[in-house]
C-alpha cells in the first residue's frame, strides 16, 4: 500500500522455473546484490534477501511457495487475514479491516497508551480479525493451506567493535545510495548526532538542503549552535533555519477539524505536530525534494535502554551493572538502594511471571494521581501514567491482554534486548505515518536510514550494555563513524528536551484539546475515564506537571479513531479489479 510503481522491482531466478524475488519500497540493492540474493533464496538462503540494503517489503515465490515479509524495523509492515476461503495480505492493516468492516481493537490502543515492555503487537493488529506478522519473521503460503508465520535468519551477536565496523558499511551505503538515486535531495539537521551524520554522509556525494528547525524555546539551546556549525564547516550544505514563531506553529495547532487530518494506518504522534512538520518541510517541498532524509531511530539503534544495566547483570557483569545502577539512580535522584533492589528483582525473575505480575497490578484500581517510578525503566515491564485513567472495565481488557502474553514470553533473554525490539517497532510505525502524511499533503517522501534493517540489525547484534558506557553519550557513533562526521559532534554530551515547547501548545489550543478529551471514543465505550484524562490535561495547560507523552498519545488515539469513521470504508480501498489486470500472483 502506498508504493508507486517505481518503487516495486521484480528479479527472475535464471536457475530456478518460476522462482522470482520481488521488493515494493526503498529497496537500494544493486541489481548484482539482488540476483546474489536470488541465487542463495534458490538454494534454501534466505539470509541475503533479507538483509537487501533498503527499507522494503519482500515477496520470495518459487511457484510452489511465496514467502512475505517486511524490513526488521517494522516500517513496512505485513498484515493478514482469512477471508471468502482465501488468505489476503497488505502492508497497512486499514485495507484488510475494510475488507470486512472490522471495528478498530479498543484493547489494543488502550494497551498502546499503558503498557511498556509488553510485546501486545505480536501477532494481532490494531483491528479485530486482522493478524500482524511480526518483524523478522514471514508469512509463509504453501498449497493454498493457511500461512505459517516463520522466524527469518537472525545474524550472530557481536561486539561493539565488530558492530561498528558493520554499522560504518552499511549506513554509509543507505545514506549513500539514496543520496545518489534522488536528482534532489534535502535532511533534517537537528545539530543532533543522528541527523548531522546523515546530513554528512549525504554531502559528501551531492550538495543538500538542510533544514532546522527551532522555536523561542530551543533558540538558545545546543542544537541549533551544532547545526549551524555543521553548515558552515562541511562543505555543499545549503542551511535553512525555519522558526516557529516566524511560521507560528506550535504543537497541536490545527486539530479543530479532524475530518480535514490525514489518514494513516496507525495513530500517528506525528497529528500533534502538524503545522511544525509542514513549516519544517516547506524547503523541502518547494525544492521538488526526491529524498528528505532524517535521522529519526538513531537514539534507537545507537544507545540503550536503561534496563540494559539488567542484560549486564544477567550476562554475568554483576560488579558493572550495580555500579551503573547506582549512576542512573543518581541520574534520576533517587536514593541507589532503590535502584540496586529493582535490578535485583528484575534479574530474579522470568519474564512471564513479570507480565502475570503486571496483569495482576493492573486488575486493581490505581491511584487518580498515581506515576510510574524512575525505577520502572529497570523493569521487565511497567503500566505508564495513562493506567491512572482507566475504568474497572478497562482495567480488566488491559489485564487480560497482558494475561494472553504469557504463553509467548519464554523466547526473550533479556529485558534490555526485549526493549530494544519493541522500541524500535514503535518508532518505525511513527516514520511510517510520518512518510504516509508526508506524502500525502505535501508529496515529500521521507527516509529513515537508521531504520534500514541492516543498519538496525548491526546495531542490535551488540548487546545492549555494550552500546553504553559510563559518561559517554552513544559511544557506537563514536566508533562507527569516526572520520566520516566532525570529531567534535560525536563528542557532543548534550540532547534538547522539547518539554517546555509542549506546555506552550497546550495552553495555546486548550480549547480544542479540552473538545477531544471530552469526545473520548474510548471514554464512551466505557474504557477510560475522561474526568481524570480531562484533569491532567489541565494541568498540563497550567503549565504544572503532566504526563505530556500518555495526553499527546491519547489525542492522537482519539483522533484516528475520529477519522476511522469517515475514512476507512469498503469503498474507500476496495474495487474490482479487471480480469487479467493483475501481472503477480
Amino acid at each position: 500500500m502506498g508504493h508507486a510503481t517505481g518503487e516495486c522491482t521484480v528479479t527472475e531466478s535464471p536457475g530456478q522455473k518460476g522462482a522470482r524475488l520481488m521488493t515494493a519500497g526503498h529497496c537500494l540493492a544493486t541489481a548484482a546484490e539482488r540476483q546474489a540474493a536470488v541465487a542463495a533464496a534458490s538454494r534454501g538462503d534466505l539470509g541475503p534477501a533479507v538483509l537487501l540494503p533498503g527499507s522494503h517489503l519482500t515477496v520470495w515465490h518459487t511457484g510452489s511457495q511465496a514467502w512475505v515479509f517486511g524490513d526488521g524495523a517494522g516500517v513496512v509492515p505485513v498484515y493478514w487475514r482469512e477471508h471468502e476461503g482465501g488468505v489476503w495480505w497488505a502492508t497497512a492493516a486499514t485495507p484488510l479491516a475494510a475488507l470486512t468492516g472490522a471495528p478498530p481493537d479498543l484493547a489494543w490502543l488502550l494497551a498502546d497508551l499503558t503498557l511498556t515492555g509488553v510485546d501486545f503487537r505480536l501477532q494481532i493488529a490494531q483491528f479485530k480479525g486482522v493478524r500482524r506478522v511480526p518483524p523478522g519473521s514471514a508469512l509463509v503460503f504453501r498449497d493454498h493451506a493457511v500461512p505459517d508465520v516463520v522466524r527469518l535468519p537472525a545474524g550472530p551477536r557481536s561486539t561493539l567493535g565488530k558492530g561498528a565496523r558493520r554499522l560504518r558499511d552499511v549506513l554509509t551505503t543507505a545514506v549513500t545510495r539514496r543520496a545518489l538515486a534522488a536528482e534532489r535531495v534535502t535532511t533534517d539537521l537537528s545539530g543532533g548526532v543522528d541527523s548531522s551524520s546523515v546530513t554528512c554522509l549525504a554531502v559528501a556525494q551531492k550538495p543538500v538542503l538542510a533544514v532546522t528547525y527551532t522555536d523561542a524555546r530551543m533558540a538558545g539551546d545546543d542544537d541549533l549552535l551544532f547545526a549551524r556549525r555543521i553548515a558552515a564547516e562541511v562543505g555543499g550544505i545549503t542551511h535553512r533555519v525555519i522558526d516557529a514563531r516566524d511560521a507560528q506553529a506550535k504543537h497541536f495547532d490545527g486539530l479543530e477539524d479532524p475530518d480535514a487530518l490525514p489518514t494513516t494506518d496507525l495513530p500517528s504522534m506525528s497529528l500533534g505536530v502538524l503545522p511544525m512538520l509542514a513549516a519544517r518541510l516547506a524547503p523541502a517541498a518547494a525544492c521538488g525534494s526526491g529524498a528528505h532524509l532524517t535521522g529519526r531511530g538513531g537514539d534507537n539503534v545507537l544507545a540503550a535502554p536503561s534496563s540494559h544495566r539488567v542484560d549486564a547483570f544477567l550476562a554475568g557483569r554483576r560488579l558493572q551493572a550495580f555500579r551503573r545502577a547506582t549512576d542512573f539512580a543518581r541520574v534520576c535522584r533517587i536514593e541507589p538502594w532503590r535502584a540496586w533492589r529493582q535490578l535485583a528483582a528484575t534479574t530474579a525473575t522470568p519474564y512471564p511471571r513479570a507480565l502475570q505480575r503486571l496483569a495482576d497490578q493492573l486488575a486493581d484500581p490505581l491511584p487518580a494521581t498515581w506515576r510510574p517510578a524512575p525505577i520502572d525503566a529497570l523493569a521487565w515491564c511497567s503500566a505508564t501514567a495513562a493506567a491512572s485513567w482507566l475504568t474497572p472495565a478497562g482495567r480488566r481488557a488491559i489485564s487480560q491482554l497482558v494475561s494472553s502474553r504469557v504463553p509467548h514470553a519464554g523466547g526473550h533473554t533479556a529485558p534490555g534486548a526485549l526493549h530494544d525490539r519493541l522500541d524500535l517497532e514503535w518508532m518505525a510505525g511513527e516514520h511510517a505515518t510520518f512518510d504516509a502524511i508526508a506524502r500525502q499533503l505535501w508529496g515529500v517522501p521521507i527516509h529513515a536510514p537508521f531504520l534500514d534493517t541492516a543498519v538496525a540489525a548491526a546495531c542490535l547484534s551488540i548487546p545492549p550494555f555494550e552500546r553504553a558506557r559510563p559518561g559517554v553519550y552513544k559511544p557506537l557513533a563514536r566508533v562507527a563513524l569516526a572520520q566520516l562526521v566532525p570529531d567534535w559532534l560525536l563528542t557532543r554530551q548534550t540532547k534538547t528536551l522539547f518539554t517546555t515547547s509542549v506546555f506552550d501548545g497546550l495552553a495555546a489550543n486548550a480549547p480544542a484539546l479540552r473538545r477531544i478529551i471530552a469526545g473520548s471514543r474510548l471514554a464512551a465505550a466505557g474504557l477510560l475515564d475522561a474526568r481524570q484524562a480531562a484533569a491532567d490535561l489541565e494541568s498540563g495547560i497550567a503549565g504544572a506537571p503532566a504526563p505530556l507523552g500518555a495526553l499527546h498519545a491519547l489525542l492522537v488515539a482519539e483522533l484516528w479513531l475520529t477519522r476511522l469513521t469517515t475514512a476507512a470504508t469498503h469503498t474507500a480501498w476496495w474495487q474490482p479489479a479487471p480480469q487479467g489486470s493483475i501481472p503477480c500472483p
